[in-house]
């Protein structure tokens, strides 16, 4: 729910910063005051349309910030779109939307700080707020949401998630079989491919690591002489000695004698005699190495012929299959996998069909479960809509919930003969319809031309489908068009009802729904230093009746006993509303 909104630079609004709590939270004040201002405000940061109008004048950027609890209705949700964006913070109770506006129409959209897509900013606008009254955030008019409202309602979960598993078990078998079935078609050409492939894979007898060891091996046949040269020079120093000069390991011997005479004159240099041994067994082993190195340096251009030939092949083979030696043997495994999947297909195929017979079956039977389990509640649904309406003076109000079939050739055949269109949500086609007058014919809810009635139309939604919505935070503007005071009182208990569910923020002009409010914000404009600017003032005890007063006509000691007297009917109903809940829930 919204806990917190900052606004800088917006419109007429300078600076402002307004805290929210659960329950009824209602906005007055004279018109023009700024009441739409805070809703284009609060419009703006969930994703909006947005104008350089909006920025103060005089202002180089206007900044609306919003904090809203994360309710356990729309957690997951959220908390996985976030985690899916890398926005998750470490407080994974809250979560931060911002919007900034620059001259020149350029915005940025930020969520924990981190700048994100106007997109994403609306999807994750549409899960935390409804706004009624504005329709580009009315969830209700989005026909997509109508299926989801009716099972939420009819509580279909269970009926929903078991034909979703059978319907992906389907889709799932269907594509293995489409893939049988085209290499099927292809399987002659592609059998032979197949078997080419991994014969001549197999008839190279590849081996993991072979060609590094050919290449070193390719380069010590390819310097064979140049290696035997340099190998007989350095036994010559090592070994054998070169004219008159002695070689090294004799060299050695004679320091190793005189330091073994050193130290058996003066123990102490013990440690020099026995390092001059080491040097001298090292370079004795250092000249064995070099003989057997010796004889392994051969001139074999029989062998490096081989070698090259063996290179080139293996060469050839990773240009077709893949750019190492694992990478071929890989294909070729792979390979083989087809080749089996290919003879074996019209086995595997019958025996998918039998499978593919019976899921189509059950998709039918809970298909039609479903669809049987949605029709009945919509007739439910319906009747409720139209007694809120009643309630809320528009008693001539006809309200449908429209389900249908979508034929389709290629659909999913019924027992009557019909192929229906199916998808993971099943069968049914849902629209939510409505005869806002008498003698009128039913339309679909986008096409209400008038705000009040709309307004008044998503609340009786909204009161009826209180348990299905799961969108923490609903806001109702103008919601009062066209209704006396004592249709507004009946809409204020209807509100204050629906905030025991949901945090309800609504703007009104009418004191008798004022009065239902939990929390009460006084609009102003005030001119200050030659500027306009809006006031948002929270409303409590006299300065509450004094406005009441002020809707009602005046501030006489009349208009006061009145709005005194309103707001104390509308309390005492709510403690009756109140003690009925408790009631009906403990009985």
């Amino acid at each position: 729910m919204l806990r917190e909104l900052r606004i800088e630079n917006f419109a007429i609004i300078e600076h402002l910063e307004l805290n929210f709590e659960p329950g009824l939270t209602v906005f007055t004040g004279e018109t023009g005051a700024g009441k739409s201002i805070l809703l284009d405000a609060l419009m703006m940061v969930l994703g909006g349309p947005t104008d350089v109008t909006f920025i103060r004048s005089g202002a180089d950027r206007a900044i609306v910030e919003a904090v809203f609890e994360i309710t356990p209705s729309v957690r997951e949700p959220l908390l996985t779109m976030l985690d899916a964006e890398n926005l998750l913070d470490e407080d994974r109770e809250h979560v931060l939307l911002a919007r900034e506006l620059r001259q020149g129409g350029r915005s940025v959209a930020r969520v924990n700080g981190r700048s994100v897509s106007l997109g994403l900013l609306r999807e994750i606008g549409r899960l935390l707020v409804d706004i009624h009254g504005q329709s580009e955030h009315l969830s209700l008019l989005d026909v997509r949401q109508h299926l989801h409202l009716l099972d939420r309602y009819a509580g279909n979960a269970p009926w929903v998630e078991a034909y979703r598993q059978t319907y992906r078990e389907w889709r799932h078998l269907e594509r293995e079989l489409q893939n049988l079935r085209e290499a099927e078609r292809d399987a002659a050409q592609r059998v032979d491919l197949l078997t080419f492939q991994i014969r001549e894979i197999e008839a190279a007898n590849l081996q993991p690591g072979e060609e590094d060891e050919l290449r070193q091996e390719r380069n010590r046949l390819a310097n064979a002489e140049h290696l035997a040269t340099q190998i007989r020079q350095a036994l010559l120093l090592l070994d054998e000695g070169e004219g008159e000069t002695p070689p090294l390991t004799d060299v050695l011997g004679q320091v190793a004698q005189v330091l073994h005479t050193i130290a058996r004159l003066d123990p102490s240099q013990h440690g020099l005699s026995e390092q001059a041994e080491t040097l001298l067994a090292m370079a004795e082993d250092l000249a064995r190495e070099l003989r057997r190195y010796q004889e392994q340096i051969e001139y074999n251009p029989r062998r490096l012929e081989k070698i090259e030939e063996r290179l080139d092949l293996i060469q050839r083979l990773k240009r077709k299959y893949g750019g190492s030696i694992e990478a071929i043997l890989a294909y070729a495994e792979k390979a083989r996998q087809d080749l089996d999947t290919i003879t074996h297909a019209t086995e595997r195929i019958a025996e998918l069909e039998a499978q593919r017979e019976v899921l189509l079956q059950q998709l039918r039977e809970r298909g039609l479960a479903l669809s049987a389990r949605r029709r009945e509640a919509a007739t439910g649904l319906a009747r409720a809509v139209e007694a809120e309406l009643a309630d809320l003076s528009m008693s001539g109000a006809r309200f449908e919930v429209a389900i249908t079939f979508l034929e389709d050739p290629n659909g999913l055949p019924l027992d009557d003969g019909r192929n229906v269109h199916i998808d993971e949500r099943g069968f049914d086609q849902v629209e939510f319809l409505i005869a806002p007058n008498p003698g009128e014919g039913l339309k679909p809810l986008v096409k209400i031309a008038s705000g009040g009635e709309t307004s008044r139309l998503m609340l009786a939604l909204k009161r009826v489908l209180t348990q299905a919505d799961a969108i923490p935070t609903l806001i109702f503007d103008e919601i009062d068009q066209g209704i006396g005071g004592r249709v507004g009182s009946v809409v204020g208990e209807k509100l204050w009802l629906l905030a025991r569910h949901h945090q309800v923020l609504c703007v009104t002009h009418l004191p008798q729904l004022a009065a239902y409010g939990d929390h009460h914000y006084g609009v102003r404009k005030q001119v200050q230093g030659g500027r306009t600017t809006t006031q948002v003032q929270a409303l409590e005890g006299k300065a509450r009746v004094t406005e009441l007063a002020q809707m009602l006509g005046g501030q006489s000691a009349a208009h006061l006993s009145a709005a005194q007297e309103t707001l104390e009917q509308a309390q005492q109903r709510r403690q009756v509303l109140l003690t009925t809940r408790v009631q009906v829930r403990d009985g």
